[in-house]
């Protein structure tokens, strides 16, 4: 038996997903592009998940663009608005802890296009919106910052930049791929114009997310068709999309439910450790669905394969870096390029499916493994 303890990287399928994903593989495999009656089908059905998120993330129906996931989402979100808007200035502001996807799509664009990137690292564990005021330039045009780190679960002040921002004519891009279905989401009252979000991070299917756009105009990643009104082409994976639209439903149908059992299930791994042979590498304000933790002198590598070997699944941290031997960039942003921490520290991180009992019995087996 699997006990699964690193959601996230990914979530499972919940039959829900996997029931609505198999009625449109079975009935509705129309091209939503095409006119006759299974085209006409299969456009409803798409136009039906796009008003749905847009209604769950209380913004206009028009400004949710399917991608396939997070990855292009950032890509399309920083790379379509820099290089659009590049008249208006080529310096860009982000941070030292996000996701691959964010860094070397900033990288890009400094090698290939001349931009001049500000990359924030924490202060005392935190990135403050007071740092973004302050980096602020008359040519910056794009701050990008994640919601909810992935390896460390730290939430950073969204609410707070993008009010620091209504006074700048900078545009907002959050990668929010690890608070979507965790905390309600809603981009215009957060001063968002663009959010990032993935499906399988909450318990949808890989391969698919969907890009929050407002009205700024910015290039499109790719070219071809017409779909996603000109914005996004390819022919719509509408299965995917589907699954997508009905994880989303079920996790906000139940966020608050959902959000006291994490919490119960954090809570309970810590005070089953006991003692304090332990650190976590946290800030303040950060999601229970993630615990980084380091356990001194205890090599994260000996202690991820053991678990393993035993039948627990967690990480090292980002799944993107996996079967490296980099080590983590966030923890290296807190701590520094030989910290201890960097080869002590994994990840552990719930979803609502997992259960107290589950929580102990991992508890039990790292004891058993520092112990040994």
């Amino acid at each position: 038996m699997i006990y699964y303890f690193d959601n996230a990287a990914t979530t499972p399928l919940t039959s829900t997903v996997i029931s609505a994903m198999t009625e449109v593989m079975a009935d509705n495999y129309g091209n939503p592009s095409s006119i006759h009656r299974l085209g006409r089908q299969a456009n409803k059905t798409l136009r039906e998940c796009r008003q749905t998120i847009a209604e769950l993330l209380k913004v206009k129906e028009r400004s949710i663009i399917f991608t396939s996931g997070g990855t292009e989402g950032n890509n399309t979100a920083i790379q379509g608005y820099a290089l659009a808007n590049q008249d208006k200035g080529k310096h860009l502001i982000t941070t030292s802890i996000e996701h691959h996807s964010v860094l070397k799509t900033m990288s890009y664009l400094e090698e290939r296009f001349g931009f001049e990137v500000t990359y924030l690292s924490p202060q005392n564990g935190q990135i403050t919106a007071q740092e973004v005021k302050q980096a602020l330039r008359e040519d910056t045009i794009l701050v990008s910052m994640m919601a909810a780190n992935n390896e460390t679960g730290d939430l950073l002040p969204i609410q707070e930049v993008g009010q620091v921002l209504k006074e700048h004519r900078a545009a907002f891009h959050v990668d929010a791929v690890q608070l979507v279905g965790k905390a309600l989401v809603e981009p215009e009252e957060l001063g968002i114009d663009f959010l990032s979000a993935s499906a399988h991070k909450f318990h949808g299917p890989k391969g698919v997310g969907f890009l929050y756009a407002n009205s700024l105009h910015f290039d499109p990643l790719l070219h071809g068709g017409d779909q996603e009104d000109q914005r996004r082409a390819s022919t719509e994976n509408l299965i995917s999309i589907v699954g997508m639209c009905q994880a989303l439903k079920d996790t906000y149908s139940h966020l608050e439910s959902n959000s006291k059992h994490i919490t119960k299930l954090h809570d309970s791994f810590l005070e089953s450790l006991e003692g304090d042979n332990y650190y976590l590498n946290k800030s303040k304000q950060s999601l229970p669905h993630v615990i980084n933790i380091g356990f001194p002198a205890c090599q994260n590598s000996i202690l991820l394969t053991r678990l393993d070997l035993a039948g627990f699944a967690i990480s090292t941290g980002s799944a993107c870096t996996a079967g490296t031997v980099e080590p983590s960039h966030v923890l290296e942003a807190y701590y520094g390029k030989n910290a201890k921490e960097l080869s002590e520290s994994i990840r552990i991180s719930f979803s609502e499916q997992n259960t107290v009992d589950e929580v102990h019995l991992l508890v039990k087996e790292i004891k058993k493994i520092i112990g040994g």
